[in-house]
């Protein structure tokens, strides 16, 4: 194993762990919520949530989770994976993860989906109820789809 080689499985690994972290804590957070709430959640729910500052703590924990899984795996994990496997990534976005639908890890149009919703987290949804049980919801509905992008690299990696 050459020199680079090492660089970039180290590098993987690290990021690869990073992510696994991230939905690790989404999964925690959810399943405590799950004690007090059923998902998908309702705005009357979402109102009881917010009075309790724990569960608040557990709401904000799954949506800044989310963004930073989201961010991780598109930002850095996707690339260094193509580096470990020996794929030139000096290439727009989009080919790489044309590249990675062609190995069966992530669909591309999934993909802009989770970025959507990363997109919407960005935006300050404090005073929007409704947009903010929307965002836990999306995010309910849709870890298991970061989860099995990872799962997918695992067993390709």
């Amino acid at each position: 194993m050459g020199d680079s080689t090492l660089v970039y499985k180290t590098k993987f690994q690290k990021v690869f762990q990073e992510s696994q972290i991230h939905l690790k804590r989404i999964d925690e957070a959810f399943s405590e919520l799950g004690k007090s709430y059923e998902f998908p959640l309702v705005v009357k729910d979402f109102d009881s949530l917010t009075k309790n500052r724990v569960h608040l703590a557990f709401a904000d924990q799954i949506i800044y989770r989310f963004s930073k899984a989201q961010d991780s795996m598109g930002g850095k994990l996707f690339k260094a994976y193509m580096l470990y496997q020996g794929t030139n990534v000096d290439k727009p976005f989009l080919d790489i993860l044309n590249s990675l639908e062609k190995l069966n890890i992530l669909e591309v149009d999934e993909w802009f989906e989770l970025r959507e919703i990363r997109n919407e987290i960005a935006h300050d949804y404090a005073d929007n109820e409704k947009l903010a049980v929307d965002i836990l919801n999306n995010i309910f509905k849709h870890k298991k789809e970061l989860e099995n992008i990872l799962s997918a690299i695992a067993l390709k990696s």
